[in-house]
């Protein structure tokens, strides 16, 4: 289940979707990224919706087919729900130069909880991006509701150690966005501004 894991989890539909349906490498737009959002910069909506949604459930399928039909649990459960996204990362099919894993890194929580770890990982990067500049701060504020979620109401080992190891993995990718440190949206910035403005 690990191998099958990593193999879903390497196929780089968001690459293919470019390439046979847009007639686009979405390598060219962007970041560079292999991901789904390239395929929303390069190509049309409808692309980039099936490039997401291939890319979340080539994670979700194995994931929840080993937890929930399976029964797998303990170190081998971990491994699994860290394989795909690793295999999205380090993919054999673009010579282990994929992409950030941030739509199979949520795969893994529909895949292992559903709605209960997905939804807060959700929330948070759509706020944080709405929020913060560069993307990766609110990829590490997605991580931060997951967390919380995790020790007020799945206080469970397994979901911490594969959190603890998603997380890795997401710094790592994002290392670049972290580096520049975190910068408010220009819409905050102003409110913020103007709120420190009227306390004088």
């Amino acid at each position: 289940m690990v191998l099958i894991a990593f193999v879903c989890g390497s196929l780089p539909f968001s690459v293919w979707v470019g390439k046979y349906l847009e007639k686009k490498d979405i390598r060219q737009f962007g970041d560079g990224n292999p991901g789904a959002m390239n395929v929303f910069r390069g190509g049309s909506k409808l692309a980039g919706l099936l490039a997401l949604i291939l890319d979340i459930s080539k994670a979700a399928v194995p994931v929840g087919l080993a937890y929930f039909t399976l029964g797998i649990r303990g170190v081998p459960m971990a491994l699994i729900a860290t394989a795909p996204v690793l295999g999205h990362v380090f993919s054999p099919f673009l010579h282990f130069r994929g992409g950030k894993a941030l739509a199979p890194s949520l795969g893994v929580w529909i895949g292992i909880s559903i709605w209960q770890l997905s939804l807060p990982a959700l929330a948070g990067v759509l706020i944080g991006a709405a929020l913060f500049t560069p993307m990766g701060w609110a990829v590490m504020l997605a991580m931060a509701s997951i967390l919380v979620v995790i020790l007020i109401w799945l206080p469970t080992p397994l979901f911490l150690v594969i959190w603890f190891a998603q997380t890795l993995i997401l710094a790592w990718t994002h290392r670049e966005d972290l580096r520049q440190g975190i910068h408010a949206r220009p819409w905050l910035g102003k409110l913020l501004a103007r709120a420190r403005g009227n306390n004088f």
